[in-house]
């Protein structure tokens, strides 16, 4: 069997050739047709665009993607085709609401805003979880929106629903517009479907509000419209960007936190991704192979404070260097030094 594995997957190296004939290490960029084409195991992060143009004439059976986004990979592509497709659902969760919520704090404190705020959370799944959770313990008022769980809550008691624990409230997109401080964005970038995702913060969006004076965007680019921020009155804080990694400098500019695309990026979180695709093979393939365990729980610290959160990571320090040197936007990300997520 041979693998190609993107050379950025941390954690990796050493563990595959003991059940592999050949293991090839390639950077993501890099990664073309010609590169799978003898190989049966494909293993990405989100710089891998896993198409038709990548897989035809491929033996690739199986994709492993050490993240919890999927928007690189064309899922119907690889149905059509027998191709399984694995993620790390929520393995970066805890890193990404340690990213929120020391924008929140550092941004608060430049801006002197005081408790009590209200914070609207679009996206209930891993890491909007674990953010509305955070922002209770540090008093926050917390308005939830996710019309697809809502949908599926509508179809389960709380006694027999999957989805435990339930949020106890969902509200509508309208009622976060009229009540929230901040709005934070966690959803999965889709184009289709009864609840497209795609400018979901559109100019519409941005107009309907009422009170708010910060977005949070560390989603994907495209959930908020790019051009219709720059036109927006109010504070920003953004991982994710259109046109990644060829930003817009005017939007950098305005954003009092802009990090290329690294909330996500603690040590925790890269151990999990890896561990849970490796997991998947182990159950495809009947391996044994043994990845290295995260030192933190998946769903982050069960209790944290303002002063843990700051302790722990300060985007800042992230945003200074993205602004000081935006052209280098790929190269920050792919050498990123991994952050200790908050206990």
């Amino acid at each position: 069997m041979k693998i190609v594995a993107d050379s950025k997957i941390p954690y990796l190296k050493g563990l595959l050739e003991p059940v592999a004939q050949e293991v090839a290490y390639v950077p993501g960029g890099e990664i073309d047709n010609a590169t799978v084409r003898d190989a049966q195991v494909l293993l990405t992060r989100t710089r891998t665009r896993c198409d038709r143009a990548l897989l035809e004439g491929s033996k690739v059976e199986f994709i492993g993607t050490a993240t919890i986004g999927m928007d690189h990979i064309d899922l119907d592509y690889c149905r059509h085709h027998g191709i399984a497709v694995e993620n790390a659902p929520g393995c970066n969760a805890p890193a990404v609401a340690q990213w929120v919520h020391a924008s929140i704090l550092q941004w608060a404190q430049a801006r002197n805003i005081k408790q009590p705020l209200t914070l609207g959370i679009v996206g209930v799944g891993h890491v909007g979880s674990i953010v509305a959770r955070w922002a209770r313990q540090l008093g926050y008022r917390v308005l939830l929106n996710d019309p697809p769980l809502a949908e599926e809550n509508a179809h389960h008691s709380p006694l027999t629903s999957p989805l435990s624990p339930l949020p106890s409230h969902l509200s509508p997109l309208t009622l976060l517009q009229r009540e929230c401080d901040i709005i934070t964005f966690h959803t999965p970038l889709t184009r289709e479907g009864k609840y497209p995702t795609w400018h979901l913060c559109d100019k519409s969006f941005l107009d309907g509000m009422q009170r708010c004076k910060l977005i949070i965007n560390a989603a994907r680019g495209a959930v908020c419209d790019n051009e219709a921020l720059l036109q927006w009155h109010g504070d920003l804080a953004l991982d994710c960007w259109e046109g990644e990694p060829s930003i817009n400098r005017n939007l950098l500019n305005k954003a009092m936190v802009a990090t290329p695309h690294i909330a996500g990026y603690s040590l925790q979180g890269k151990q999990r991704g890896t561990a849970m695709i490796v997991e998947a093979l182990n159950r495809r393939y009947g391996w044994h192979i043994t990845p290295q365990q995260a030192s933190t729980p998946l769903k982050g610290a069960s209790v944290v404070t303002a002063q843990s959160i700051l302790e722990s990571y300060n985007p800042l320090a992230d945003t200074a260097r993205l602004k000081a040197s935006p052209e280098t936007f790929e190269q920050q990300r792919n050498s990123y030094t991994l952050r200790e997520e908050t206990r």
